[in-house]
């Protein structure tokens, strides 16, 4: 019992430190900006197994004030229209990606029974997230991209630090400098360069709301620029970025 009570007792001090490194690793990012994040870290590596030195990473940080006003709103608009408001988490949002996710499952093991049913490849599940754009950068900056109920615990909480430690405009900074755009490129800067020769200060509206709609699945939509798809959901994202907010 005493080696079971110490095992405890060594978890919970393993557990209360790994929150105090995040807590001095955000505090620091009011004044330092971040080098790397831990999904790009995960990437590289990647990258790097696949196509040795001959991998194409691209990354600059540029300033809040050098970001086109466009793209901020672009992002707000598509992936976080509550960004100004919210203290890092949505749980109405999170309840309602979980209804929306319930029913995709359902209907899709309809369909997946009857394409067994007449020898046809079943398709994946397309499962929705209800995450903020804090909780993205919780993510992207200090976690690994396993999906468990304690990886999810553990972004709630680092996201509502950063909303302690951070004020939007930083936090926002901080995402669009290195939220992945395509295989390798990250950050608002690159992406502008990579898709349109052309630094991220002077994106347009409709060339804001393309990225910005690429979000989600950005390296599916790398190799599908053109498609009718991401040409009709930008169309609605700019209609809807006036109304976003700024911090």
């Amino acid at each position: 019992m005493k080696g079971l009570l110490r095992l405890v007792g060594y978890l919970l001090l393993a557990a209360v430190v790994l929150e105090l490194f995040f807590v001095a690793r955000i505090a620091a990012m009011a004044v330092i900006d971040p080098q790397s994040t831990a999904f790009q870290r995960s990437e590289a590596w990647q990258i790097a197994i696949h196509q040795g030195s001959k991998g194409a990473w691209r990354q600059e940080w540029v300033p809040y004030s050098q970001i086109s006003d466009n793209l901020k709103r672009a992002v707000i608009a598509s992936e976080d229209a509550d960004f100004i408001d919210h203290s890092g988490v949505e749980w109405e949002a999170i309840e309602r990606a979980r209804q929306r996710n319930a029913k995709a499952e359902e209907l899709a093991a309809r369909r997946a029974a009857r394409a067994v049913a007449r020898g046809k490849p079943v398709r994946p599940v397309q499962l929705r997230g209800g995450s903020t754009i804090t909780q993205q950068l919780a993510k992207n900056l200090l976690l690994s991209g396993e999906r468990t109920l304690l990886r999810k615990g553990q972004e709630l909480v680092l996201a509502t630090l950063l909303e302690v430690l951070l004020d939007k405009r930083r936090i926002l900074e901080i995402y669009l400098n290195n939220v992945e755009w395509g295989e390798g490129v990250f950050g608002a800067e690159a992406a502008s360069q990579y898709y349109f020769r052309k630094p991220a200060s002077r994106l347009s509206a409709g060339e804001a709301a393309r990225l910005a709609v690429m979000l989600p699945s950005p390296k599916f939509f790398e190799r599908r620029v053109g498609s009718s798809y991401l040409s009709g959901r930008a169309s609605t994202i700019v209609a809807r970025m006036p109304s976003a907010e700024l911090p």
